[in-house]
């Protein structure tokens, strides 16, 4: 035991010595803030490779003559001047305001829901679900509502034999706008669930305390303190459905790339077309895209930061 005592007091001193030494030569500021960010070198350089660098390169391409390769705009000129660019945003913009919303209301109701079950093991169990049900998408997604509300999907047979009921007789269509918002919302209500049980459950008890004292009702305590509380984690929430859902592609693709235009489909079409290949117009309309995320992505970080004043972070 003495030796163990006396080993770890002069590794303890070598250690000592060592620092000092680096101290002394100037090193040891230096060292640590190498060492501080050296977990973070993977990272930074993914982010480099595969993020910042095709975000630059796509810009660039918009920004080049495919003839001469000098600077120009005829990309986006030819991306302004076709009717049907514009209209794939104007799909893609309500496609994706649509589900945000429709996700968004009914996640942020099934959500308090959740919160308030008194049973833990339903509720990890639901949650389980919803990680599931969020992450579910794809052509996989796509060939499910096909089996299920396709022309020969199996809810589709059931309501025509059982109820004489003929969904596309009435006008509704998997393939179309409205089938695609309801395939959409398969994923977003999930992930709408997890965003905002976190906000949930940063609702202190003694807010909700403090009101009834104060003879405020449940729906008055829900409507004057805990919804303005949670309105900026719910916008927050809202912008990253729709990002979510406007970045989509597989999806959209395997159910309706030749009945409804949207921007990612659209990029597709140009950069993989039979005929012709544009890759400055794909690369402009990508860049259509990240500035439409952007400004998404902008007012869901200031959402949260407001969010965060009230969960003291």
């Amino acid at each position: 035991m003495a030796s163990q005592v006396a080993g770890a007091t002069s590794s303890q001193t070598a250690g000592r010595t060592g620092r000092e030494r680096l101290a002394a030569r100037g090193w040891a500021g230096p060292l640590a803030r190498v060492l501080a960010w050296a977990p973070l070198v993977p990272f930074l350089l993914f982010c480099l490779l595969f993020e910042i660098l095709p975000v630059f390169l796509t810009v660039e391409g918009s920004l080049t003559d495919g003839g001469s390769g000098g600077l120009s705009l005829a990309s986006y000129r030819r991306l302004l001047a076709q009717a049907s660019n514009l209209r794939a945003f104007q799909n893609s913009l309500a496609l994706s305001l649509v589900t945000a919303l429709i996700g968004g209301l009914l996640g942020t109701l099934a959500a308090a829901g959740l919160a308030s079950l008194r049973q833990g093991w339903l509720r990890q169990v639901l949650i389980s679900f919803c990680s599931i049900a969020a992450n579910f998408a794809g052509v996989p997604l796509a060939f499910a509502f096909v089996a299920t509300l396709g022309v020969t999907g199996f809810v589709t047979i059931a309501l025509r034999s059982w109820l004489h009921l003929d969904l596309y007789s009435m006008g509704f269509s998997i393939y179309q706008f409205w089938g695609l918002v309801l395939v959409y919302v398969y994923f977003q209500l999930p992930l709408m669930i997890l965003v905002t049980l976190p906000a949930l459950a940063g609702l202190r008890p003694e807010w909700r305390e403090a009101a009834i004292n104060l003879g405020a009702s449940s729906v008055a305590y829900w409507w004057r303190v805990a919804f303005p509380i949670l309105l900026p984690s719910l916008v927050a929430g809202t912008m990253l459905l729709f990002a979510n859902a406007f970045g989509a592609f597989a999806t959209a693709f395997a159910l309706a790339q030749g009945n409804i235009n949207l921007v990612p489909i659209l990029i597709d079409f140009v950069v993989n077309g039979n005929v012709s290949v544009d890759f400055g117009l794909g690369d402009a309309l990508a860049v259509g895209m990240i500035v439409v995320l952007l400004a998404a992505v902008a007012l869901y970080i200031a959402m949260l930061r407001r969010a965060s004043r009230w969960q003291g972070r």
